[in-house]
């Protein structure tokens, strides 16, 4: 099957990369290679670009792609091991990094993967599928206690307690199979005159389970300091968001490494040693056009923010 993948923020990205044609840069989430085209496209011969993806299907919908590019390294990886795979490629530092956290297109659009609330197939949601933890595991064995802090937490659902409730009720009679399995048990639990706004009543559900199931948040956070520490001086870091929490997780990341002194004010004199590590470029999130939303709902969510390494 062919897929249409839009790269969001595409020219914005690249240009507050301010990519050098003999630069190293690393796409940490290949997807369909939108951005990661782009970049190749501004390196020389010489230059470099390291791809990773955690998804198979990503790795292999590119490759025969760019079978005869010298500038790119594909990599099988979750971009947190970053540092991992620039130590096995004995490279010390790079010039910028790219990190496009959204579901890709083919993710969302298949079906077997799980991820939509409004295609039916088997609920999965693992970005990587060879790993062990799946939806379908979370849905059938989590306590519902569990299941409502997951779901208010991740998902910023007013209607989680009585979703948790529902769901457990539900699996006594039967195993939670499919997404529309689960979209059934979620529209129950949500009265009937709040279901009429605010967009489909399993969207911040199935935010939350992706997120739990892929372990998200925590990544995140591991990921930026990990991807300034291998930046170069003047290296920019550019990180596409699509919902809240991510995008509080990076504002305050950056606002924390961009920091001189984290001593309390009425300390005299600073003994934390600290040093600001990055300038923040983007005092506000770049957002899509509205052009580029219309073209592309998905953009309409999307915030990016930039780091430049110190």
């Amino acid at each position: 099957m062919e897929y249409k993948h839009q790269a969001v923020l595409l020219k914005e990205a690249i240009d507050y990369l301010e990519i050098k044609k003999d630069g190293i840069y690393l796409d940490g989430t290949l997807g369909r290679a939108g951005h990661s085209s782009e970049i190749l496209h501004n390196l020389s011969e010489i230059g470099k670009l390291i791809a990773l993806d955690r998804d198979t299907a990503a790795i292999k919908a590119v490759e025969s792609k760019f079978s005869k590019s010298k500038s790119l390294i594909l990599k099988h990886s979750n971009f947190q091991d970053l540092d991992q795979v620039l130590d096995q490629l004995k490279i010390k530092a790079v010039d910028g990094m790219l990190f496009d956290l959204g579901v890709s297109s083919p993710q969302l659009d298949n079906p077997e993967r799980g991820f939509s609330y409004q295609k039916n197939g088997p609920l999965d949601m693992r970005m990587n599928s060879s790993q062990s933890l799946t939806a379908k595991t979370i849905v059938n064995n989590y306590s519902a206690a569990e299941l409502e802090k997951i779901i208010t937490e991740y998902g910023e659902e007013n209607w989680s307690a009585r979703i948790a409730e529902f769901i457990v009720k539900m699996r006594k009679e039967k195993v939670i199979e499919t997404t529309d399995d689960l979209v059934e048990v979620i529209k129950a639990a949500i009265p009937k005159a709040v279901r009429r706004s605010g967009g489909h009543p399993a969207r911040r559900t199935f935010q939350a389970l992706r997120i739990e199931t892929n372990n998200e948040l925590e990544q995140l956070k591991n990921l930026i300091d990990k991807a300034v520490s291998y930046l170069k001086p003047g290296g920019r870091l550019v990180i596409i968001t699509f919902h809240s929490l991510e995008d509080r997780i990076v504002k305050h990341k950056f606002r924390d490494l961009a920091k001189d002194c984290t001593c309390p004010p009425d300390f005299p004199i600073c003994v934390c040693d600290k040093k600001s590590e990055v300038k923040v470029i983007t005092k506000s999130p770049i957002q899509a056009s509205e052009i580029e939303k219309e073209g592309n709902p998905r953009s309409r969510s999307a915030k990016m923010r930039v780091a430049e390494k110190i």
